[in-house]
């Protein structure tokens, strides 16, 4: 095992270390980051980044806040687990918590998992069941989801997840699920009785922070209603107060049937729920799903001491004017790579003119900044909820930097050599 001193002298040891052991799912680790507060984290060299990835949206306190670590220092010397046999009062507590937050009234119900691939592989279960019980078991129902959303990279997962170079090496998919192209007309000319269920992200983060179409959820609402099909919303990535309201449905003043969330909710600790509301509350019995660290006492105390700080705090209102401030900090950057802005709150994805997102990535992080390239023309921005004036301001500076770095070494590639007589 490489030494702590040996990691710190600047060569690439740990970069060896990560190559030779870890499985190579994921491209070469960027850096090797060894401390975190607020939003900042600090590399094994000593050099200081501002984080404005918050972990893909999930550190919605930051790094290293008190009441995350209190939590988890207080219950773990208490009780961490005791498996899903039996209930633990932070489990009761979150439950009844997330219920409160979604507004799912009395008949709502929570089912926690360890991920957000995990809420959606119950919600996957909670369609069929549907689909099953309306049905009365006969035929095959179908299962809409949207093109290039993403739902997670389980079996199940990857099923409803509209990226076909994703599922490509994995085939065949778990049956019965249909893509539907993100608009109103495409969801009217698919949903017909035999729909179980419409799976729906309300921002499609890993497509590059995409909204969908004004009125398309209501819509969804509507049509999933009369032909009784489940409307279930994946706020994954945008709950928690991220898009300035506690989910992303309630923008729309829907109710769904369920919804899936993760990230930020653990703010940094793995958890993740299926929440339901109504009838759909019903349809699980014992036996057809189940988690052995599912909803522990250290996830749920940790979670609910998150939430309820960013409840405190009003940090869903942050996000939400914060967000405003952000996307005009960025919309007044002197940039010929800044196309426009998309998302809400704090999730934002910032268009690019050229598909250099991997290259402004890189010069970010030389700079001193953390984002993430979300696609060949979009970075990701989602930093914690806890943002002020002065991140921002660091934020618009470094990122500026990072784009003149990346417009000069284009200009460079595109001016022509001389060629001596």
């Amino acid at each position: 095992m490489t030494a702590p001193e040996e990691q710190q002298t600047g060569t690439t040891i740990w970069q060896d270390d990560a190559a030779r052991d870890l499985v190579r799912n994921s491209a070469d680790r960027m850096a090797l980051f060894v401390r975190g507060e607020g939003s900042s984290l600090w590399d094994a060299d000593g050099r200081r980044y501002l984080d404005f990835l918050g972990g893909i949206a999930v550190t919605s306190l930051g790094h290293a806040h008190p009441v995350f670590v209190d939590a988890v220092a207080r219950q773990a010397a208490t009780l961490s687990h005791v498996s899903n046999f039996f209930a633990t009062p932070p489990q009761l507590a979150l439950a009844a918590t997330l219920k409160r937050l979604a507004g799912t009234g009395d008949a709502g119900r929570v089912y926690f998992g360890n991920s957000g691939a995990e809420a959606n592989e119950a919600a996957f279960k909670l369609a069929r069941l549907h689909g099953a019980a309306r049905d009365g078991g006969a035929g095959k129902p179908r299962i809409l989801a949207l093109e290039n959303a993403f739902h997670g990279r389980t079996m199940g997962t990857l099923a409803l997840t509209g990226k076909p170079y994703m599922q490509a090496p994995f085939l065949p998919m778990v049956p019965g699920v249909e893509f539907i192209d993100s608009t109103v007309e495409a969801l009217e000319a698919a949903i017909d009785d035999r729909v179980a269920a419409l799976f729906v992200e309300p921002i499609k983060g890993e497509a590059g922070v995409v909204d969908l179409p004004e009125g398309f959820l209501v819509a969804a609402r509507e049509l999933t209603r009369r032909h009784g099909a489940l409307l279930i919303i994946d706020e994954i990535q945008t709950g928690a107060g991220r898009t300035g309201e506690w989910f992303a449905f309630q923008h729309e003043g829907i109710v769904p049937d369920a919804i899936t969330v993760a990230k930020g909710i653990g703010g940094g600790f793995p958890i993740g729920a299926l929440i339901t509301f109504g009838a759909a509350s019903e349809l699980f019995y014992p036996g057809t799903h189940g988690s052995t660290f599912g909803g522990n006492a250290l996830a749920t105390a940790t979670a609910g001491a998150v939430l309820g700080e960013i409840e405190q705090a009003g940090l869903v209102e942050n996000a939400r004017v914060r967000g405003a401030q952000l996307r005009t900090a960025i919309e007044a950057i002197d940039s010929p790579l800044v196309a426009g802005c998309r998302g809400r709150g704090l999730l934002l994805g910032i268009a690019l003119s050229s598909p250099v997102a991997g290259a402004v990535v890189a010069a970010a992080q030389q700079h001193g900044l953390i984002v993430n390239a979300a696609n060949d023309a979009t970075i990701r921005i989602a930093p914690a909820l806890t943002i002020g004036d002065v991140e921002i301001d660091e934020f618009a500076d470094l990122f500026t930097r990072a784009l003149h770095t990346v417009q000069d070494a284009l200009l460079l590639a595109e001016t022509p050599t001389e060629v001596p007589a």
